[in-house]
């Protein structure tokens, strides 16, 4: 599998960069890929069909110029900022395999991460809801796809030091909610790994077995995504 460890300036060129990747192994110019990522600035990442109005709390980002801004995948709406790890999975779909649905990669990707995450935390890790991995009930990892003809993206974060005292100004508690979490806030509901991000990378980089680097990294066509699509209001508040 190849690998894309890259951390673009700016929050709209990373977004973008997912979906970059994903296009360019949709047309042949590269096959499965890992990429690492990880923010410097604070910023609101609503899913694809999230409505802002009802998921963000804008006075405030407003206030605090925190960005908010829509990725091209589902579930729901996050800050991202320094202390988190992002990772994206572009991987080739098979029809008759465990990633011929949305609900198969799901099960497929996070049974996976699952266990590493087990070996290197020596923790319990579940599998809750339909996309999160936590530890005693606590979230420390969300996840969402977009997929595409022959390929589909599967992309997510590990919290590891971000400011859930921050998350928790930034955001109501969400319109739609798994089942564990019982309507916590978040200061109560979700958690940090307070692990070196190198070593989830590491355990991620084993248990993919990514080693080989991307030769080029499309940075035209993600240019091209942030001028026409992520630096723009008519995308990020469509909804």
């Amino acid at each position: 599998m190849l690998l894309c460890n890259l951390t673009l300036p700016t929050p709209e060129e990373n977004l973008a960069c997912d979906e970059a990747l994903l296009d360019l192994c949709e047309a042949g110019g590269a096959d499965e890929l890992l990429r690492f990522w990880e923010p410097t600035q604070y910023f609101v990442v609503v899913g694809y069909a999230n409505h802002v109005e009802t998921e963000v709390n804008i006075p405030f980002c407003r206030q605090n110029s925190i960005p908010v801004l829509r990725r091209c995948s589902g579930g729901g709406t996050v800050l991202q900022g320094p202390g988190c790890l992002n990772y994206a999975l572009v991987l080739r779909i098979d029809e008759s395999g465990p990633r011929r649905s949305i609900a198969a990669t799901n099960h497929f990707i996070l049974d996976r991460h699952q266990a590493a995450l087990r070996e290197l935390l020596v923790a319990r890790v579940e599998k809750q809801g339909q996309t999160d991995l936590a530890i005693n009930g606590l979230k420390f990892s969300g996840n969402s796809q977009r997929r595409r003809k022959n390929f589909l993206l599967f992309h997510g974060t590990f919290l590891l030091e971000l400011d859930i005292d921050l998350i928790q100004k930034a955001l109501p508690l969400p319109s739609k909610e798994p089942d564990y979490r019982l309507r916590r806030p978040h200061v109560d509901f979700l958690m940090n790994l307070n692990v070196a991000p190198q070593s989830v990378k590491s355990a991620l980089l084993r248990l993919w077995e990514a080693s080989e680097p991307l030769a080029e990294v499309p940075l035209g066509q993600i240019a091209q995504l942030v001028r026409e699509k992520y630096g723009r209001e008519e995308w990020n508040q469509k909804f």
